[in-house]
């Protein structure tokens, strides 16, 4: 075969392969959008639409959802057990779930989009709930004005030594997205997703009833994807520059950290972040994993009810 007729196979094949993983990407995208619709509201923020949810009565509690995730990880079962004594406010990060992508993704752009959304719903000094990267964006929003407490679950905090894992490398360029990023939401099969769902829970079981609730499948969409492979991509540098000021932040803050913890561990975020902050307490849950608000949600309650006492 001359090299003419082998680059011909060759991009003949490749056409094919972007053709097939185009259609099945689209076709998986309608399933998961017909499976797990909008729950809630929408406010409209600089042309872009902001997805929430609101119930109970009380003192404003926000919560914000993690990488991959959405609103969904919030109502499986703790939003429900606050409502109670506080309006809760959860929204679906910018990009993900249901939200609209912002036209870039940092920190800040997040949590003044989200502070500027719920600000039309009369939410002014909230306690503010982050769960992973979603505590992050909660960090932003203080260092930025508006919180009266925060409560931070397994969240990020400090520059980590080392890299990222192996999709986040292969993401972090224009061309591995390109790349990656398509073939991920056409090709990866259910089977993988619920064995990442109980890896990040580990040691922790995953509820009964989450795989169902969740709509992981909303996060394999190419947008999404592309979002929050970008978010998390960005996520390191953006906490290098937070750092410095964290002693700033005299707001009342609780740390709920699991010892566990192999996503976000505690000994190179909370326990480090506990010393830069003058008004900060840190909840050290024994064996806990990455998601103590579902496996721990007592300790999460208390800690919540602890910030908005102290505020």
């Amino acid at each position: 075969m001359t090299f003419r007729r082998l680059a011909t196979s060759l991009l003949i094949a490749a056409l094919g392969l972007a053709g097939v993983t185009h259609w099945r990407a689209s076709a998986r995208e309608a399933a998961a959008e017909a499976a797990f619709p909008p729950t809630g509201q929408f406010v409209t923020v600089d042309g872009l639409q902001l997805h929430y949810e609101v119930a109970g009565t009380g003192p404003d509690l926000v919560m914000i959802h993690g990488a991959s995730g959405s609103l969904r990880d919030l109502t499986f079962s703790l939003r429900d057990q606050l409502t109670d004594r506080y309006r809760v406010i959860v929204v679906d990060r910018p990009g993900l779930g249901h939200s609209d992508p912002l036209p870039e993704t940092s920190l800040l752009s997040q949590a003044r989009h989200i502070k500027a959304g719920l600000a039309q719903l009369g939410v002014a000094e909230p306690v503010v709930l982050g769960q992973s990267y979603g505590g992050a964006v909660a960090l932003a929003w203080a260092l930025d004005g508006g919180p009266r407490a925060l409560v931070l679950v397994g969240s990020p905090s400090m520059p980590w030594p080392g890299t990222l894992d192996i999709w986040y490398r292969a993401t972090s360029t224009r061309l591995g997205r390109a790349v990656a990023v398509p073939l991920a939401s056409a090709f990866v099969p259910a089977a993988y997703v619920r064995q990442a769902t109980a890896s990040v829970f580990a040691p922790d079981p995953v509820p009964e009833g989450y795989d169902d609730w969740l709509g992981a499948a909303l996060t394999l969409r190419r947008e999404t994807l592309a979002t929050n492979t970008a978010q998390v991509n960005a996520l390191r540098a953006e906490l290098v520059t937070m750092e410095p000021r964290y002693p700033t932040l005299t707001l009342p803050i609780e740390l709920v950290h699991g010892t566990a913890d192999t996503i976000v561990p505690i000994d190179i975020h909370s326990r480090p972040l506990l010393r830069l902050l003058p008004n900060a307490s840190l909840t050290t849950l024994v064996g806990a994993g990455h998601m103590p608000h579902h496996s721990h949600s007592d300790h999460v309650i208390q800690a919540i009810d602890r910030a908005n006492e102290n505020s």
